[in-house]
């Protein structure tokens, strides 16, 4: 959950860490601090707080001078944020600095045994005891002490360490956290995220779990974790850092929103060719398809509630049964898993730390795993047997929009492709849905469109303090996709439920003045929904209602109306989350509230 910056160079070092901490805001923190080493030891400054107050402490960097350093943003897990508990953290006698992202299970012995040692502990923290065990390992050989140190550790991390004894030289050490190498001439990087590195050099390379690397300005050296050195490929990043800037727009979860007919249209067309769907991502033989006896789709968030979708159209259309669970649950129970069963990862960062052991547990037995993510060389992507990569572009805003919408038009183009492959569609039908996935990028276009009134809905729903969505099939998975955006960036409470359950307890939570929001583009299941809106109205409910164009019916019942473009009715859902997605940034903005950066929110969880 923590944002990672080190840099060595010729250059000075605080203003690029402070830089690319900037970056990394919107993954979520509460304090921030940067370490900087030069000729006369390590200078730390660290504090509560947003970057602002960091650079401020510092007057920019210029209070820091050196040509390398280490930075961090901080979510607090051991210890409240504190500048006490903010990282960097030092060593007692200031040799070590580190940052750390991720969390040591066994700190309370290694914490027990070090202060028996002598070691005087300043903060709350897991990561303080491996600044503790480098002084305790260290005889002059950065290398052999780093690799001491994390032998000792158990759990996850992303390591980022300097040693006053030798500047210039920066450590990065990864272990089911993501680090990233930024490669450049005479200046070198690393990063929680590519997006604190793209300003600088596009050229990347990612570390494996074990892995380790030292940076120098003159290069970047490999290792494995006994210390053998080792290669790895240099990627080079495809976009550009225009495209994580909000060219104009006031907010870069609007910006996002309007960015998903292009994001879509990046997903579609290059695996739409001559009137075929074709996977090349996805080469699970014939024989391997066919004893496909059932099909479990996992995640967390909002890439669980897009599975929610894919659930429906891969049964709709494959005729195989699928459970959507949520990696949370999935790891720690014992699942019915072997060889005939087709795990879907779905995940934007490829770094949710609940999904990789999710997705371990099941490929122990025997699973075979299809990774829909959307950062190339994420750990998901390398731990599956098949991925698919959303290429959705870079998505800043904590709340995820077009992340969401282009793993829900991976999971139906998925299914249309699995279906015709299985035999389950005729020509015919395969051609229909083709044409309507190709038509998904004017669809989310059409639905921007439709709703010009959705400002002014905002204003007037705004001071809401409690808010169901409703509805049925897959307008209930749009729904819960919709209750989270106005949860997460309105900090409404918002609760989503299946329609049919009112009568089940729910409905005793209806009363005056209460909003609620109800899907009903299920045609086939419309005239129940009307019976539903009449319950909660006949309690006093406000109800928005969300109908398909042309539907004059609902606005027998309904208090107000948005608008959603026609298409076909298993592919509902992603017509239908456009103008929730934005409804939910106006009440956000009418409320004053953060958009971007959501209070004690994280971009990419990678951590329990």
């Amino acid at each position: 959950m923590c944002g990672i910056v080190g840099f060595t160079g010729r250059r000075d070092a605080a203003p690029i860490l402070l830089d690319g901490l900037s970056k990394l805001e919107y993954r979520g923190y509460d304090s921030a601090g940067v370490a900087v080493g030069g000729q006369s030891g390590i200078q730390m400054v660290k504090t509560s707080g947003v970057i602002k107050n960091l650079k401020e402490k510092t007057h920019d960097g210029m209070d820091l001078p050196g040509h390398s350093g280490i930075g961090h943003t901080r979510w607090a897990t051991h210890g409240a944020p504190t500048d006490l508990n903010a990282h960097p953290h030092m060593s007692n006698n200031e040799k070590f600095a580190i940052v750390h992202n991720g969390i040591i299970e066994n700190y309370a012995v290694l914490r027990e045994e070090l202060k028996e040692k002598g070691f005087i502990f300043k903060s709350e923290t897991d990561t303080e005891v491996i600044v503790h065990l480098l002084d305790f390992y260290y005889t002059g050989d950065f290398k052999t002490t780093v690799m001491k140190t994390v032998a000792r550790l158990e759990g996850s991390y992303a390591l980022g360490v300097i040693c006053a004894d030798f500047p210039g030289h920066l450590f990065a050490v990864r272990e089911a956290g993501p680090l990233i190498l930024g490669v450049g001439v005479d200046e070198h990087y690393f990063a929680s995220d590519v997006t604190a590195l793209i300003s600088h050099t596009k050229n990347v390379i990612y570390l494996e779990d074990g892995q380790f690397a030292q940076l120098t300005p003159d290069g970047i050296s490999l290792y494995d974790s006994t210390g053998a050195a080792i290669e790895a490929p240099v990627t080079r990043v495809v976009w550009d850092i225009e495209a994580a800037e909000k060219g104009g727009y006031e907010h870069f979860m609007l910006k996002e929103i309007m960015e998903q007919p292009s994001a879509l249209k990046a997903t579609i067309e290059p695996r739409i060719k001559q009137g075929e769907i074709v996977l090349d991502e996805f080469s699970l033989s014939e024989e391997d398809l066919q004893n496909i006896n059932k099909i479990i789709i996992t995640a967390c968030g909002s890439a669980y509630y897009a599975g929610c979708q894919g659930k429906y159209a891969i049964e709709e259309l494959c005729r195989i049964p699928v459970e959507i669970d949520l990696a949370s649950e999935l790891r720690y129970r014992n699942p019915l898993v072997d060889d005939k069963t087709l795990l879907i990862v779905v995940s934007q960062s490829g770094e949710t730390a609940d999904t990789i052991a999710a997705m371990k547990e099941c490929k122990d037995r025997g699973a075979k795993i299809l990774a829909i993510v959307n950062v190339v060389g994420s750990t998901i992507s390398k731990l599956a047997d098949h991925v698919i990569y959303t290429w959705a572009g870079p998505e800043i805003a904590v709340a995820t929009t077009k992340g969401y919408s282009t793993q829900v038009a991976v999971l139906d183009l998925f299914a249309v492709y699995l279906a015709k492959r299985l035999g389950r569609i005729d020509d015919a039908r395969y051609q229909e849905l083709m044409d309507c996935i190709r038509q998904f990028p004017a669809l989310v276009q059409r639905a921007i469109d439709l709703n010009p009134n959705l400002m002014q809905l905002a204003e007037q729903y705004h001071n809401k303090e409690n808010v169901f969505f409703i509805g049925r099939y897959n307008d209930y998975a749009a729904c819960l996709e919709g209750s989270l955006k106005l949860k997460e960036i309105s900090y409404i409470h918002s609760e989503a439920y299946a329609a049919g359950e009112l009568k089940h307890g729910t409905i005793a939570l209806i009363e005056e003045g209460r909003l609620v929001i109800a899907l009903c583009c299920y045609e086939r299941l419309f005239d129940k929904m009307m019976s539903n809106i009449k319950e909660v109205k006949a309690r006093g409910a406000c109800v928005l209602g969300v109908a398909l164009e042309g539907n004059r019916e609902i606005f027998k019942e309904a208090d107000d109306v948005i608008a959603v473009p026609r298409t076909e009715p298993i592919f509902n859902a992603l017509a239908e989350i456009i103008p929730l997605q934005l409804f939910s940034y106006y009440v956000a903005k009418e409320n004053g509230c953060d958009i971007d950066k959501p209070k004690n929110l994280a971009k990419s969880v990678t951590v329990e």
